[in-house]
Formats: C-alpha cells, sequence, structure tokens
C-alpha cells in the first residue's frame, strides 16, 4: 500500500481526529479512504446519469424522426394563446 502525506490545517485535522475520537473512524487513513470511495461513487453516478440522459436523447430524437413527439412551437405557441386567453377569461382550448 502506498504512502501519502497530507498537510492540513489545524481546524481541518482537529475535525479529523474528532472524528475518529468519536469512534467514526479508525485512523485518519480510514478517514480519508471513505471519501475518496465516496467522491468515486458521487462520480459514477454521475457518469451513469449523464449516459442515461444521453441515451434519453438519443432515444427522443430517433422517436422524433420517426414522425412522433410535438414541435415545440407549435406547443410553445398553445401554451401562449392558453395563458391569454385565461387572462381574458376564455376557456381553454
Amino acid at each position: 500500500m502506498a504512502t501519502m502525506n497530507v498537510s492540513l490545517p489545524d481546524p481541518m485535522r482537529d475535525y479529523v481526529q474528532n472524528r475518529i475520537d468519536s469512534g467514526q473512524y479508525a485512523s485518519v487513513s480510514d478517514y480519508v479512504r471513505d471519501l475518496i470511495r465516496r467522491d468515486q461513487s458521487a462520480i459514477a453516478d454521475e457518469e451513469r446519469w449523464l449516459k442515461d440522459l444521453d441515451a434519453s436523447i438519443d432515444e427522443s430524437l430517433g422517436e422524433m424522426k420517426a414522425g412522433g413527439g410535438h414541435d415545440l412551437d407549435d406547443v410553445c405557441d398553445t401554451i401562449i394563446a392558453d395563458i391569454q386567453n385565461s387572462a381574458r377569461g376564455a376557456p381553454r382550448q
């Protein structure tokens, strides 16, 4: 196992030591390893989310090319007309 030296300001060092003293971690190394695991997990979650988003966009583009979906301009025009009619007291379309 490799070794790394890390410099911390006193308040951070005290914080880590308090976490160890409270029994939440066995050592400074244990604490740092946990932080790294959490960071790795957060990055993996973000990458998975972005991959899922890309797949969803690709699926939506495929549906649009196949003639599915709605034109955004038409949807916005309908919403604006509904708002204007509602402001005039007219029933929704």
